[in-house]
């Protein structure tokens, strides 16, 4: 029914207006007591058996929706109400800014991908700080906040513009994201090297515990497929070394050759972070190479290119503890989580693991065993 009615009518309207469309549909439902009640019911059931722990919080299960869909948190109940386990909101800087100029988002139908330059258009840290401050939860979810630089901020000045985020926002993360990887904003990507990464992730460590005394924020960072396989190793170590919880395992590509590629080459052409199916292997691959590199030391969040139970089972066997997605999304729609859920509760039963955490980077082990 829905991927009649994405044809029929999201498929005609422009991106971003299609987005805002559906996203004032999910508000609207998710204020309605009895209605939201209903369609929770529906696109949210709950199995025991995925039952999830993460960086010392409890998830219902291990799929959430990744940064970008949510930029200012208006919609987290909304989301929760279809299902997802977690919700990451943002990405959010530490001043407000309109993003890139339209148009900015395009999708690759035939690719099942979306590709993006919207260059993180938020309201800004304090107005978002202030939401999740008069925020009164209608589900419970586990909220992530991710953190980046605002674009007018020089780069010599972006753990400075970062802290500010972090302080004002870690009271309400569930856990922290710094966000290094966008394509999008002129310079942020350079973070990824491990001499400019070291100082950043220390300073916003120290911001979240000096501004959050009464328990320990969660915090992770987010990298890019396009990284070398050194580079991901030397971000891995430098995980470690500083005791962060988790490392989020890919943003979008800047690469279009040798994904397969078979949309209009005027829409592959277009400059921005591809996302969606043509990221899976690259995806994966990251994933599987950090988690040999770290084990359980670190818990891993998988993303990019997920579609199906089928991706989120895999990914959680090459080393996943929690799985994300997006682009899909926008494919599926809203029975889109319940469907993974479903079909990840029946994997779990028919495969050999008593729990997922079991499953938790079996594949990865017997490679390198």
């Amino acid at each position: 029914m829905y991927r009649f009615f994405f044809r029929l009518v999201f498929r005609r309207m422009d991106p971003e207006q299609a987005h805002r469309l559906a996203f004032r549909w999910i508000r609207f439902a998710a204020r309605i007591p009895v209605l939201r009640t209903v369609v929770a019911a529906v696109l949210a059931p709950r199995f025991q058996e995925l039952r999830t722990e993460a960086f010392g919080l409890r998830m219902h299960g291990p799929f959430g929706l990744a940064a970008g869909f949510d930029k200012n948190a208006v919609a987290i109940d909304g989301m929760a109400m279809l299902g997802f386990d977690h919700i990451e909101i943002g990405t959010v800087t530490g001043e407000p800014q309109p993003g890139n100029p339209g148009k900015r988002l395009f999708r690759l139908v035939a690719d099942r991908a979306l590709i993006n330059r919207m260059g993180f258009n938020n309201e800004g840290s304090a107005a978002v700080a202030a939401r999740l401050a008069a925020r009164t939860p209608v589900f419970r979810t586990t909220v992530g906040v991710n953190i980046g630089k605002t674009k007018v901020v020089p780069e010599g000045e972006a753990i400075g513009d970062y802290v500010t985020s972090a302080e004002r926002l870690a009271g309400h993360a569930d856990y922290l994201v710094v966000n290094v990887s966008s394509p999008n904003t002129p310079g942020l990507r350079s973070l990824q090297a491990v001499d400019q990464l070291r100082p950043l992730l220390t300073a916003v460590r120290e911001a979240a515990d000096r501004t959050v005394t009464d328990r320990r924020v969660p915090l992770l960072v987010k990298i890019a497929p396009d990284l070398a396989d050194a580079d991901i190793d030397a971000v891995a170590d430098l995980a470690v070394d500083l005791g962060l919880d988790g490392i989020i395992a890919t943003n979008t590509t800047i690469a279009r050759d040798g994904l397969g590629l078979t949309s209009d080459a005027s829409l592959t052409a277009e400059t921005g972070g591809l996302s969606g199916a043509p990221l899976k292997a690259r995806s994966l691959e990251v994933l599987r190479r950090l988690y040999a590199r770290v084990g359980d030391r670190i818990t891993l969040v998988g993303v990019g290119g997920v579609e199906n139970a089928d991706d989120v089972w895999q990914r959680i066997l090459a080393g996943a503890t929690l799985v994300q997605g997006y682009s899909a999304f926008i494919y599926e729609g809203p029975f889109w989580s319940r469907a993974i859920h479903r079909g990840l509760a029946a994997r779990l039963a028919a495969g050999p693991y008593s729990t997922l955490a079991d499953a938790v980077g079996a594949d990865t082990r017997k490679v390198i065993a």
